[in-house]
């Protein structure tokens, strides 16, 4: 509602350009600005860094490319809107195009083989599962999905949200919370880190601990959330984080 921005095609075939309806209120701020402030805090000096959102808008896409021929962000931003230069009726990677090097779906990537990583499809086990040794003192795999009430943090502030969720919750197959003399609705603990309401359902697979998330953690009861037992390692492929490689316990306060 408050800030330039635009939107490739996802699902569908069109560019969008989002204009502001109103200016920012009180101290709201994008991130692009918030970034900016923060980098000249930090005295980087970067061009990049001086972009206004125009700057970045413009620079997103490659409008040299057959499939926005005739585009441009002047003409976008003045439209609105635009489909892909593209013929109805027509299937992404239907006749291959792949941005690989060979341009065809490949299952051998010597890409990957560049860098240091197997070629081929193959299971890497996680660093913390069913079958390492943490689990002798952590056997559950915890998940967190976003709780039905909020998007992520978004809404997680709002009295009416809150009220319905009424507090964290850790979902617990019953097999799991019988063997840890654990009730619905029974305060818990996560590894000494999460204080949540225990929520006793067959819909939480055995083995598997489910925490609702994100609480703000001034609004968590005891100031903590469930990012409090990520792991600090990092993915093989582009060091990301590791959200679901993460064992815990959970037993009664």
């Amino acid at each position: 509602m408050e800030q330039l921005d635009i939107h490739k095609s996802y699902g569908h075939l069109h560019l969008q350009v989002n204009q502001p309806a109103i200016a920012p209120l009180g101290e709201a701020l994008p991130n692009t600005e918030l970034f900016r402030r923060l980098a000249r805090e930090m005295c980087f000096s970067e061009a990049c860094f001086a972009d206004s959102d125009e700057d970045l808008c413009r620079q997103a896409f490659v409008w040299s490319d057959p499939r926005l021929a005739g585009q441009s962000w002047e003409g976008l931003k003045a439209d609105g809107h635009a489909r892909l230069n593209l013929p109805r009726g027509e299937a992404p990677f239907a006749r291959g195009g792949f941005p690989t090097p060979s341009g065809r779906c490949e299952f051998y990537s010597q890409m990957l083989a560049d860098l240091g990583l197997d070629p081929l499809p193959d299971f890497i086990a996680p660093r913390e599962w069913r079958h390492s040794p943490l689990a002798a003192e952590f056997p559950l795999a915890l998940i967190t999905p976003p709780a039905r009430n909020f998007l992520n943090t978004s809404f997680a502030n709002s009295p009416r949200f809150l009220a319905q969720e009424r507090s964290p919750a850790v979902h617990l197959n019953p097999a799991d919370s019988a063997a840890r003399g654990i009730a619905d609705d029974h305060p818990v603990r996560t590894d000494a880190a999460i204080h949540a309401r225990a929520v006793v359902t067959d819909r939480a697979w055995p083995g598997v601990a489910m925490a609702t998330s994100i609480w703000w953690r001034k609004l968590s009861p005891d100031g903590r959330n469930c990012n409090e037992v990520t792991s600090q390692a990092l993915t093989d492929m582009a060091g990301g984080a590791t959200f679901y490689d993460c064992l815990v316990e959970v037993a009664c306060l």
